[in-house]
């Protein structure tokens, strides 16, 4: 069974930044398409960033210059770098991992089948 632990949430002013990290388990890390997407209260989860098994990227319009997906396969790990963030970024995070192990990036969220518990961000305006 696949795991993924986020950490790195927090309360942060608008402007500043925050780095979330996606620690994932299992032996075919490197194999995974994975994402990121957020809830804010009220609302219905939206994708955030995605990231193919050769780092190749795809962002929400809503984040894209601002946010940085990426991925370490040495440590199982997966981060979401967040500059100049809005209160509109609040919200709770999810990664997420494609247990497919086939196809590239994807913002659906019906295309990945672990998802970790979530972190809070809130940022203060």
């Amino acid at each position: 069974q696949v795991q993924l632990a986020e950490s790195g949430g927090g309360l942060v002013q608008a402007g500043g930044s925050l780095r979330l990290s996606c620690a994932v388990s299992g032996r075919t890390f490197d194999r995974y398409v994975l994402g990121w997407f957020r809830q804010a209260p009220g609302k219905e989860r939206e994708f955030v960033a995605s990231i193919s098994r050769t780092a190749n990227t795809y962002y929400a319009d809503s984040v894209k210059g601002r946010f940085t997906i990426s991925r370490d396969n040495a440590k199982n790990t997966m981060y979401l770098q967040m500059v100049t963030l809005k209160a509109e970024d609040t919200g709770v995070y999810y990664c997420a991992a494609d247990g497919r192990l086939v196809g590239g990036v994807s913002a659906r969220a019906a295309s990945y089948d672990y998802w970790g518990q979530g972190t809070q961000v809130t940022v203060s305006s």
